[in-house]
């Protein structure tokens, strides 16, 4: 690897399995302390609705003060000094303020990282893939190690597990340097709000919401829906993992993948087997095999789909926009999309039955192929 990226590796490596570890396990530590399960829902859905607030606060407060290095170790820092009420809360309001501090912190750092990692690469996105994986090894060491770690100290080690992380996640942030300006870096970048009124940009913006709206249909529910038709916790920890794998396989590749079809046609192919996979879901509980190969399909579904994203948005949202553009990207699409899926994927579950689920997901990833294909269209005309 190229070694200027390495700490950029590293850190997207604790970030992600802090993250891990925490949605995956804090739910059992609130449980654990007598949060209801409906309370428990309200405390887990922060970590998108603060995607919606933190990221947007943080990337503009990193590209005033040209200082995103300095930012990114006061997010560390604050996410390690919030996360101790978590830690010595007893209540549900402790859980909920700890929770909103938390991850006003979180949220920022990993938009805040691939501007930084951008910056080092000056527009050269081909090793991004193979940076970004380190995010998903971490996710999947973490959660494997927690759940091991969990099952003989007993759930109230939770603290102590992700505390830890974060020290690291806040040591890791102190071996990551600003890349130094290319010429003509400091030129004035460009007003805001003019970019985000270029219809090519805000097609973009839907696209994305959409997309990951539609994946809530996994994020949130697939372990349940999974549980529903019988299947046992290791098998669905399991299927996790596949996932995350698959999507690890992209990134590696991810150079020759777009050199080979192009950053349009990774995104325009990612909405088509979002499509095949929901409907492979909603249709094939009762069949291990389809089941299987719905999840090695997000590969194209996720990965090919963000490194899309993420090669794409460079146009508008580079040099001085860096923080920001990033920053809104985690906001519109993990924040908005996410928080929105998430609740109009709720309201299918109740009223019309899990399998309406993955049928809701193919018609949210249809809008986003829609959308999209106008993102092209006035892309190319801009």
């Amino acid at each position: 690897m190229y070694r200027p990226l390495i700490p950029f590796a590293l850190f997207l490596f604790v970030y992600y399995a802090f993250m891990g570890t925490l949605t995956t396990y804090a739910p059992l530590y609130f449980a654990a302390h007598g949060v209801s399960a409906l309370d428990v829902g309200v405390l887990m859905s922060l970590v998108q609705v603060m995607r919606i607030v933190g990221p947007t606060l943080w990337g503009w407060v990193a590209d005033h003060a040209s200082r995103r290095v300095l930012v990114l170790r006061m997010t560390a820092m604050g996410a390690l000094a919030a996360f101790t009420g978590i830690a010595f809360g007893s209540t549900f309001a402790h859980f909920f303020i700890a929770m909103v501090c938390l991850n006003l912190f979180t949220s920022a750092q990993g938009p805040l990282t691939e501007a930084l990692m951008l910056a080092e690469m000056r527009g050269d996105t081909s090793r991004y893939g193979r940076v970004r994986l380190w995010g998903s090894l971490g996710f999947i060491a973490a959660v494997m190690a927690a759940g091991v770690a969990l099952d003989r100290l007993g759930v109230d080690a939770l603290p102590w597990l992700c505390g830890g992380v974060l020290l690291l996640v806040l040591v890791q942030s102190l071996r990551i340097r600003e890349a130094p300006p290319v010429h003509g870096a400091h030129a004035a970048a460009p007003p805001l709000l003019a970019v985000l009124r270029k219809p090519a940009v805000i097609a973009f913006f839907v696209q994305a919401a959409l997309m990951v709206g539609a994946h809530t249909s996994l994020y949130s529910f697939y372990s349940l829906y999974l549980e529903r038709a019988g299947y046992g916790k290791a098998l669905t920890g399991a299927m996790w993992s596949l996932g995350v794998l698959a999507e690890v396989v992209f990134f590696y590749f991810q150079a020759g993948v777009l050199r080979r079809i192009g950053v349009r046609g990774a995104m325009m192919a990612s909405f088509g087997v979002a499509v095949l996979r929901f409907a492979m879901i909603g249709a094939g509980s009762g069949w291990l095999a389809v089941l299987v190969l719905a999840q090695l399909l997000h590969a194209m579904s996720f990965a090919a789909h963000h490194c899309a994203s993420i090669t794409a948005m460079q146009r508008w949202f580079g040099g001085a926009l860096q923080a920001r553009g990033q920053a809104l990207f985690m906001s519109i699409a993990y924040g908005i999309g996410g928080t929105c899926g998430g609740l109009f994927m709720s309201w299918c579950w109740e009223q019309l039955g899990p399998g309406a689920v993955y049928g809701a997901a193919m018609g949210l990833s249809v809008l986003a192929a829609g959308a999209a294909a106008l993102f092209w269209k006035w892309e190319k005309e801009s």
